[in-house]
């Protein structure tokens, strides 16, 4: 297994189809192919034993994706947005190396030994110079294909390890071969250093369709290049579709739209209910996955969002609020604290087994048991077999012996009119061991709410112990660059 074998495929079956870029000037499959050809043979020749990425996308991304794969080198990007000397450890930990980035990172990791800088434009408009390698990848599916640092939201960042057959065995075993029409296209607006970036280049690549980039997420500038390039489909994070759903308020829609996938953090009821109303002629897909998985492992899919949406009955609608069904591919238990696996209607922790699972990471070795990745989420199935992720069991608040859900908090006080966002963590206390404590955002358009009244909210819609002892207001909330709350910072500033 080697991920070249999917753009061997591409290139080979649909090689003067566009595979990056406008569809009138963009890299062609076979452009794309010769281009990782003629990078194998660079990185060979310069010794170098890693390629890094730290830069927004770029057409060389894919390149060097496929590139790296190629010279049997590993590929590893990196956030260019971290602070100075934390970026030069990572990027001088993985010397001797190559690294694509631009003159304003250059400049941050100044002359890092081991280490050449190239500006990933200038490099891709040199490889004409190189001599394209022959097709000979390595085929060992253990090679190590993709390094990549979880988003340590509640702590350090760890370096997962995905080798080859992980993300070849997800891309084979979730996407169709050549599936996408010559007319389809995909925009890809999440960072390069995610998973979620990682597989929809090689999804895809496979599937047939163009890849749009934007660099960096913008609201208005994702609505109008989706118009403007007549994208067909995407993925976002929660807080990526609730900007677009304030855009969309021009009545214009996204005529082009078919499918619009969205993950990596929980989605407020409040917002898919919403963007449902707004584009009812758009198959929504909510994808659970994580790093050390290759992407998705559960998927709640169109049909399952409009019986949902248009459903009375209250077990069905709140699906809504699910991540669907375990991919054919994959298996999913719910765990008890001793590893025993429980029924339906009963939390625990999520693990997740299949071809597509790491669970490994570079100095710690692999995580698995039997093949079982324990996923340090908290989740339960119902009775037809649909997940509900609960949130980091790290985050679970323990008040008073009792272990409350901040998921569950979080989606009662975003289902006021007056709350536009709102996050929930447990902080330490005396009595309670820890209290129920809410950051929340007001919505300016809307009568302000008072703190006793929002506790009366959650009260009547769960109980007395759930309601937050403590409810600071922000003009904002600290979000990483993917969208996902940084708790551990707000725990911080809360503590005493």
């Amino acid at each position: 297994m080697n991920m070249m074998m999917l753009l061997e495929m591409a290139s080979g079956a649909m090689g003067d189809r566009v595979a990056i870029g406008d569809a009138d000037t963009g890299l062609t499959y076979a452009r794309l192919f010769e281009l990782a050809a003629r990078m194998a043979t660079h990185l060979r020749e310069g010794g170098h034993e890693r390629l890094l990425y730290c830069e927004i996308s770029t057409p060389a991304l894919p390149v060097a994706l496929f590139g790296s794969s190629w010279s049997g080198r590993p590929f590893v990007p990196l956030s260019y947005r971290l602070a100075d000397d934390r970026l030069r450890d990572l990027v001088s930990r993985q010397a001797p190396a190559m690294a694509l980035c631009g003159g304003h990172v250059q400049d941050r990791l100044v002359a890092t030994d081991g280490i050449s800088m190239c500006d990933p434009m200038a490099y891709l408009a040199e490889l004409d110079n190189e001599t394209p390698a022959e097709a000979d990848w390595a085929f060992d599916e253990d090679d190590i294909a993709v390094l990549l640092h979880t988003s340590g939201t509640s702590g350090e960042p760890k370096v997962a390890i995905l080798r080859q057959k992980h993300l070849v065995s997800y891309v084979i075993g979730s996407v169709e071969f050549m599936g996408a029409g010559e007319d389809e296209a995909t925009l890809i607006s999440v960072p390069p250093y995610h998973i979620a970036g990682m597989a929809a280049i090689l999804s895809n690549v496979f599937a047939g369709r163009r890849i749009v980039q934007l660099p960096s997420f913008e609201e208005h500038e994702w609505v109008q290049l989706v118009r403007e390039q007549n994208v067909t489909h995407a993925m976002v994070v929660p807080t990526m579709l609730a900007r677009i759903i304030d855009v969309l308020a021009d009545g214009r829609g996204l005529p082009s739209m078919r499918t619009l996938s969205y993950g990596g953090g929980r989605m407020p009821l409040p917002i898919i209910e919403r963007a449902l109303e707004l584009l009812p002629h758009v198959n929504f897909v909510n994808a659970y996955g994580l790093t050390e998985t290759s992407s998705s492992v559960s998927l709640l899919g169109p049909d399952d969002h409009r019986d949902a949406i248009a459903s009375t009955d209250p077990a069905v609608r709140a699906r809504l609020g699910s991540v669907g069904k375990p991919l054919p591919t994959v298996e999913i238990e719910i765990r008890d604290p001793d590893g025993i696996p429980v029924v339906a209607g009963v939390s625990g922790e999520v693990w997740v087994r299949g071809d597509q699972v790491s669970g490994e990471y570079a100095k710690r070795g692999s995580t698995t048991t039997d093949g079982w990745f324990p996923t340090n989420d908290g989740g339960h199935f119902d009775e037809e077999g649909f997940l509900f992720v609960e949130g980091r069991l790290d985050d679970v608040i323990v008040r008073g012996g009792e272990n409350l859900s901040p998921g569950e908090i979080e989606d009662v006080l975003l289902a006021h009119p007056s709350i536009k966002e709102a996050v929930v963590l447990g902080l330490p206390d005396v009595q309670w061991g820890e209290i129920v404590a809410a950051v929340v955002v007001a919505d300016e358009n809307e009568v302000q709410v008072s703190d006793d009244e929002l506790r009366a909210w959650v009260s009547q819609a769960l109980r007395s112990s759930r309601a937050p002892a403590r409810i600071e207001r922000r003009d904002e909330l600290p979000y990483n660059d993917t969208g996902k709350v940084l708790r551990r910072v707000l725990r911080t500033e809360l503590s005493p």
